[in-house]
């Protein structure tokens, strides 16, 4: 049994299971760019950059989105090189189950549903914070007992009631968007072409009109004074922030499992990623100068810090809040669209593979999607969004991308070294040393976390650990092959 955990799966055998497809190819180079930006650009400039700062590390978060960009590049250099090697729905599960075998194959899957799943109910929880603030400009007020989490989390408190009984918008944005993603890829690509042109309308304006209301007195001290706690403001505060703001960076990760959905993969894939990246990276500095200049960072930490941003600028640019509010509620609709379909892909790769029920990997004879997958986690979304704050969601996101991130760049090692000849169309530079660079800097990154967000990593990981050897190790198609049980 032991052994058996470590197979792994032939490149030649995934290029045959490339061939044999089931989803249709239609996304192009520019289509994988726009469906980055869409899933990247979203809460972590509207939600959690503002929070961020008002936490964390004060005006200098802008340090925090530096640290966490590094952190990403390296990251995305090595998530290139596997699409352009192995372009199969899976994304780093199927890399992992290339390089390392099963068990770890199994163990970033089911990380990667904190990343994917959770991601799209953090920002469905901002979405509804933002749609709050949207309505109360026209004097309506949604219920606080159906527009609010039902806990709340304090690291010096803990959990606690809100009186809220359930976070209605955010389940509602949750649900539509499971249905458009299930509907089929085409349909939700050309969504999302209009939501990505609708969110950079937003964010040029904001940074053409917030550059004159920057008030340099806010920046200082640019890099606030440590409390006494580590990762309460200072370096350490910084470091806390980049973890935090990471959040803001995920979704470029997430074309690669679109890669069998894409027209040229070995070309296409490592532009999408890299692209996408590069153009939040410069979008995220650009906004959050504006952002706590405009502001002072101790005012930041609510539900909509962007809004509280464009209220300063004055009520002249009253235009602006509203167009703005708009702009937001159609980015944050893109992220959770993005992230349901990337998770959708993962459970079907691993339902093909048996290590999930058959049923996850049924594509509809009409739609070309796989339909159930994507409603049943529609359904476990919006349980979640329903319930928890986004700041939790967040942070467990951050560390269980973290954790798939250490492992897609270890797996680039291994590969490089076991099978040096294989033909790769993108290849990693500086190699090993970026490898090295994305691992050092990802577990650096979890150390910082609170000890409470390692607690539900390791819950959330033995739970799927008792879903894999009660089911997954018993239907593993590789296993059978091999002739094991």
């Amino acid at each position: 049994m032991i052994k058996g955990l470590f197979l792994k799966k032939s490149i030649q055998d995934l290029h045959q299971e490339e061939k044999k497809g089931g989803l249709t190819r239609s996304l192009t180079g520019f289509n994988l760019i726009t469906l980055g930006i869409g899933v990247i650009v979203g809460a972590g400039v509207f939600v959690i950059g503002g929070q961020a700062a008002a936490q964390y590390a004060g005006p200098s978060v802008i340090f925090s989105f530096i640290l966490a960009a590094i952190v990403c590049a390296f990251a995305a250099l090595c998530y290139a090189e596997f699409a352009s090697l192995i372009p199969i729905a899976g994304g780093p599960y199927t890399y992992a189950y290339a390089t390392l075998g099963e068990f770890a194959a199994w163990t970033i899957g089911w990380c990667l549903s904190l990343e994917y799943l959770f991601a799209a109910a953090t920002v469905s929880v901002g979405w509804s914070g933002y749609l709050s603030s949207f309505l109360a400009d026209f004097g309506l007020y949604l219920p606080a007992s159906i527009s609010g989490p039902v806990f709340s989390y304090d690291a010096a408190t803990g959990w606690a009631k809100t009186g809220s009984l359930f976070n209605v918008p955010a389940a509602v944005i949750m649900a539509l968007m499971g249905t458009l993603v299930a509907v089929g890829i085409k349909a939700a690509n050309r969504f999302n072409n209009i939501m990505v042109a609708t969110k950079l309308t937003v964010i040029v304006l904001f940074i053409a009109c917030g550059i004159a209301y920057i008030n340099t007195d806010n920046w200082v001290p640019f890099i606030p004074e440590n409390t006494g706690t580590f990762g309460s403001f200072g370096w350490s505060g910084i470091l806390r922030g980049a973890g935090v703001v990471f959040f803001g960076y995920i979704g470029f990760d997430a074309l690669s499992t679109l890669a069998q959905e894409a027209r040229n993969p070995q070309k296409d894939m490592p532009i999408g990623m890299i692209g996408s990246l590069s153009i939040a990276a410069v979008i995220y500095i650009l906004m959050t100068l504006v952002l706590t200049g405009a502001v002072g960072y101790k005012l930041l930490g609510g539900p909509a810090p962007f809004s509280d941003a464009i209220d300063a600028f004055g009520p002249k640019f009253i235009w602006l809040r509203y167009l703005a509010k708009i702009g937001i509620l159609v980015g944050l609709t893109s992220v959770v669209m993005v992230t349901l379909m990337a998770q959708s892909r993962i459970f079907y790769t691993m339902s093909h593979d048996g290590l999930l029920p058959k049923v996850f990997g049924k594509v509809h004879h009409k739609l070309h999607t796989p339909v159930f997958t994507t409603l049943f986690l529609t359904v476990i979304g919006i349980i979640v969004c329903g319930i928890f704050p986004a700041t939790t969601l967040g942070l467990l996101v951050t560390i269980g991308t973290l954790l798939a991130f250490t492992i897609v760049c270890f797996g680039v090692l291994v590969l490089r070294y076991r099978q040096p000849s294989l033909h790769r169309p993108f290849k990693v530079p500086l190699f090993p040393w970026i490898p090295l660079g994305g691992m050092f800097v990802c577990i650096l990154q979890m150390v910082v976390l609170p000890v409470t967000i390692w607690l539900q990593l390791l819950i959330w990981i033995a739970i799927g650990y008792c879903i894999y050897f009660g089911y997954g190790l018993k239907h593993s198609q590789i296993r059978k092959q091999h002739s094991l049980r």
